[in-house]
């Protein structure tokens, strides 16, 4: 007998509807397949573990190759690239609500019918990554980076990204995210490298890369440039210092106000406004540069605020943007002061070596000494911070390689005006076009050793000679004479081959399978806070190489905050509470002390609010987690992430897993459903109210949870499918459906009936929920397949039938069909009206109990009172076991007219009276809390009269208080009376 290697399933599945005799087949290894039957399969233990069910399904999806996308397919196409992580990250909250929402779509659409790809990577992040490392080898040998050999130092980073890049992509792998690992990509692996070159040379041959002498953003802790959008500003207190410059002529001097004295030291003019008819006379004058002893011109420049400090202003060419263009507009002369470590160099006089900050102080107090500090106030101004070190940004003048963005800046514009590019939300746009109105030119060049180097090599007898290459090696003319030649020392910045992912990804500038299939992608979910970083600059990099945008839709998620709690000090500082108690706190198991504040903030270890998503999982489930950030993503500016969130959605899980063991203990109690009954369909003119109604609410769901999906509203679609398994399926139709299903009311039939329906929602439901919640379905959707067996196509079987049966047909759950809408001729308002109604009965029985302090367990009389002929009257009178199988009753009775009966209480719906009189066995307990309420108002009433009799309050209380006391004593003589009446009532209903 030959060995059974491996078991080829053909299943059909829809691209666009049911109706399509397409199918996929899966070659699924034998052993995989054995494996899924494991003993007692059907049978659900009665609590849900997370772990085990997590533990075994996604190798199952890996090993199956359910991940992978095949570019030949004639699926239509659904690519997403990742935003590649960090090599040197954990797996953080942003991570794992980008990674899940898109993890949600590429699931979606792969069972959508959809030839998926989601291309995942890793980023070479490179002075994040240079810093880590330098610590490392600071930390572990003892030597910092110039100890090495540029070459010998970057295979220290290699060895480094090697041990640490798998760290991550596990925990992607943990967080469920079927990306196709068979085309993992590096930013800097060769085919990226070779992309990055191309790039550059088409952007230098083209003239839109330029080099030259810039004023640019320096982070002297990095020791490099960085460009504008890394730059984060804050506020700050400081002061401003009010300085006297004499005139050369000895007639005066000038006042001029600065927050920044060290840079004095490279002062080359003082400007005032022309307009400003104080300082006219000055115009044209000397002044004596105190300390340096340089003379320096006064100047008129319009840029100078008049209202600022003085109204004249010292002018640092080389260390201040502003400056910077009046140096070149009135020809001042540029000296830098600094060295790239941020200290003083040898320009600042007696003040070389010292720090910034130090020279700060320095040169103030010798101001002071010189009698020419005329008085310093506080100040508050917004200051540079490098989005990487966290530095503060210095101003610096140094030769850098530019992109010219003037134009790309069209391009940019038009592809939002025009919807070539849909930013979602649309509120967005306001804040994209204001950057592009102040684009100014991309500085891409770093001070660092890991990166992409920049091919531009230099004659070294003339710098201004260059050969830009795109190239394997040296150009041949560098290697023929190689010691006439460098290489620029420089990389590129990180975000300059990040532009290039969504092309570079797929295999450009080869004319790969892939490009030609996945480019452009179908869209990019990424945070709004690299909206400029990352977003713009791929947009205008797909525009410049396949004149089409990389995408035709962004979705800018929320950032992620956490709560913080922090006790004022007695100096004036805070102090953060740690993790162990804040989550005490978090999770209500320990009250927050009165000397904490708590609040939401961005999260930081500092502050003590993260919340660790592995630690999540190991806690909650992946399941929960991803639930949880699925609900949690509006489309807002942050999302206040409560830890009570992954607590709701582990409930959730629970949930899902306790309605599908008691499907599947209906499907064996009594008489068992089979898989030929079940293929055989629903005998639709036996369908009662209630199994109209969720079919109706099943269709209504599915399609507004697509519709949700398909508009980003990710919220919207977890909320939708939570609410119909928890309250339509769990908390009505299954309650309903029960004395059918255990044999008390109703026909065999009826009750086969319900057991396929049964089947009907639960196939649905758990693939509706699938790309959300992941473990969970596949384990229940292989135990359905396992305990139906067998089912096959039947020709005139309904709908729900059909599909169900297509859908168990498929090796997975995440490749089998995603829930449409069925029929939609059934989703039917009428018989959603009828059930409204229904729910607003149950609904107020349950209040009118709840006010009685009717004890759950115990079942009561329930009377509705209706007009003979009124829609109302007849749905109740006609479905009223549906209402007795939803609340806890003695029986319901329908009437016309009131009846007589002792003591009840009354709700209204709509045209109906409800009354449920008071059971007998709780009217003495009802007598004996109403005598005590009788006491307590006594006693509350007495003290009120006493008060409001008092002359001397009357006399001396503000009025707010003594109308305060009058309104109580008015609620409470009200409530007195209530009591005493239902006492009588109570009393004669009470009497034998």
């Amino acid at each position: 007998m030959n060995k059974i290697d491996r078991i080829i399933l053909f299943y059909p599945v829809h691209p666009v509807n049911f109706s399509t005799t397409t199918s996929l087949q899966f070659a699924v290894p034998f052993a995989k397949v054995l494996d899924m039957k494991r003993e007692n399969m059907t049978e659900l233990p009665k609590a849900y573990d997370a772990k085990s069910v997590e533990s075994n399904w996604y190798k199952f999806w890996e090993d199956n190759g359910f991940f992978k996308a095949d570019p030949n397919s004639s699926k239509p196409p659904y690519c997403i690239v990742i935003p590649p992580p960090n090599i040197t990250g954990v797996l953080h909250m942003g991570h794992a609500l980008g990674n899940t929402l898109n993890d949600i779509l590429i699931r979606w659409k792969r069972m959508c019918g959809y030839e998926t790809l989601w291309v995942p990577g890793t980023d070479h992040a490179g002075i994040a990554t240079q810093t880590v490392v330098e610590r490392h080898l600071m930390k572990t040998m003892g030597k910092r980076r110039g100890d090495f050999k540029r070459e010998e130092f970057l295979s220290h980073v290699w060895d480094w990204k090697e041990k640490n890049e798998n760290r991550i992509l596990n925990q992607l792998r943990r967080l469920g995210c079927s990306c196709d690992w068979s085309r993992l990509r590096f930013t800097m692996d060769e085919g990226n490298n070779h992309a990055v070159r191309v790039m550059f040379k088409k952007l230098f041959d083209d003239g839109l890369i330029f080099r030259g002498d810039y004023l640019v953003n320096w982070d002297p802790v990095t020791q490099t440039a960085v460009a504008d959008d890394e730059v984060e500003y804050e506020e700050r207190e400081s002061s401003l210092w009010f300085f006297k410059y004499p005139l050369k002529d000895g007639t005066g001097y000038t006042r001029i106000a600065t927050t920044r004295p060290e840079t004095m030291l490279g002062d080359t003019a003082v400007a005032v406004n022309p307009n400003d008819p104080l300082f006219s006379g000055l115009i044209g004058k000397t002044v004596m540069l105190p300390i340096m002893d340089r003379e320096i011109p006064v100047i008129a420049d319009e840029r100078v605020d008049p209202e600022f400090g003085t109204g004249m202003v010292k002018v640092t060419p080389a260390h201040d943007p502003n400056d910077y263009e009046m140096g070149f507009a009135h020809d001042l002369p540029f000296i830098n002061i600094m060295t790239p470590d941020g200290k003083i160099n040898e320009n600042g006089g007696g003040y070389e070596g010292l720090t910034m900050l130090e020279a700060r102080e320095a040169v103030a107090k010798e101001m002071d000494s010189l009698g020419l500090l005329e008085k310093v106030e506080p100040y508050v101004h917004r200051v540079g911070i490098s989005y990487r070190s966290k530095a503060t940004i210095e101003p610096y003048l140094s030769k850098q390689w530019f992109v010219k963005m003037s134009y790309f800046a069209p391009k940019l514009r038009s592809a939002i005006q025009e919807e070539r590019v849909s930013l979602i939300p649309s509120s967005w746009q306001n804040t994209y076009f204001h950057w592009i109105d102040n684009l100014r030119d991309w500085c891409i060049s770093r001070q660092l050793w890991w990166g992409h180097r920049i091919p531009i090599w230099y004659k070294k007898d003339n710098p201004e000679r260059m050969i830009c290459y795109d190239g394997e090696g040296v150009p041949e003319e560098v290697e023929q004479a190689p010691d006439d030649w460098e290489q620029d020392p420089d990389v590129l910045d990180t975000w300059f081959s990040s532009a290039l992912w969504p092309f570079a990804a797929l295999g450009w500038p080869e004319k790969t399978p892939e490009l030609q299939r996945f480019y452009p992608n179908s869209t990019m979910i990424t945070g709004h806070d690299i909206l400029f970083f990352w977003v713009a600059r791929m947009i205008m990099m797909g525009e410049y190489v396949f004149d089409t945008p990389p995408f035709p839709e962004v979705y800018l998620h929320s950032l992620i905050f956490g709560k913080s709690y922090w006790r004022k000090l007695p100096d004036g500082g805070v102090e953060y509470i740690p993790e162990e108690e804040r989550v005490e706190f978090d999770e209500g198991n320990k009250a927050v002390p009165e000397d904490i504040t708590s609040k939401w903030e961005k999260m930081s270890k500092s502050k003590g609010n993260i919340l660790d998503p592995i630690k999540i999982i190991d806690q909650y489930g992946t399941d929960a987690i991803r639930m949880a950030l699925c609900a949690s993503a509006s489309q807002t500016w942050e999302i206040d992430l409560d830890r009570r969130r992954f607590e709701e959605f582990k409930n959730f899980a629970n949930k899902i897993w306790n309605g599908a063991r008691f499907v599947f203990m209906n499907l064996d109690e009594g008489d068992p459903l089979t898989a030929e009954q079940f293929s055989e369909g629903l005998d639709e003119k036996i369908l009662t109210l209630e199994d109209r109604w969720i079919l109706s609410v099943l269709n209504r769901t599915a399609q507004t949870v697509n519709d949700n999906l398909e508009t980003y509203n990710f919220d919207q679609a977890a909320i939708n499918a939570y609410d119909f398994f928890w309250k339509e399926f769990c908390s009505y139709y299954v309650e309903i459906a029960k004395p059918a299903l255990f044999g008390k009311t109703g026909t065999p039939e009826e009750r086969k009936n319900k057991q396929k329906l049964l089947v009907i929602v639960l196939c649905q439901a758990i693939r509706l929920i699938h790309p959300m919640a992941i473990f969970i379905t596949e384990e229940l959707f292989q135990k359905l397949k396992q305990r139906l067996e067998g089912v096959k196509v039947v020709p005139n079987v309904d709908p729900y039938t059909s599909e169900a049966v297509k859908a168990l047909m498929s090796p997975a759950c995440i490749v089998a069909p995603y829930p449409k809408v069925t029929r939609k001729s059934d989703i039917n308002a009428s018989i959603n009206n009828a059930f409204c109604l229904v729910g607003k009965v149950v609904y107020t029985i349950r209040n009118i109990r709840g006010e009685m302090k009717i004890p759950p367990g115990t079942a009561t009389e329930v009377h509705i009172i209706g007009k003979e002929g009124s829609n109302n009257f007849d749905m109740v009178r006609k479905n009223h076991k549906i209402i007795e199988a939803l609340v806890r009753t003695r029986g319901i009775e329908v009437h016309t007219q009131k009846p007589e009966m002792g003591f009840a209480s009354t709700g209204i719906v709509e045209d109906l009276s409800i009354m449920i009189p008071m059971p007998k066995e709780l009217t003495k307990q009802e007598i004996t809390r109403l005598e005590k309420e009788k006491e307590r108002l006594t006693k509350q009433l007495e003290k009120v009269h006493t008060q409001l009799a008092n002359e001397n309050f009357i006399s001396k209380a503000p009025e707010h208080l003594i109308e305060k006391q009058r309104a109580l004593q008015s609620q409470t003589e009200k409530e007195f009376l209530e009591v005493v009446e239902k006492l009588k009532i109570l009393s004669t209903h009470s009497k034998p």
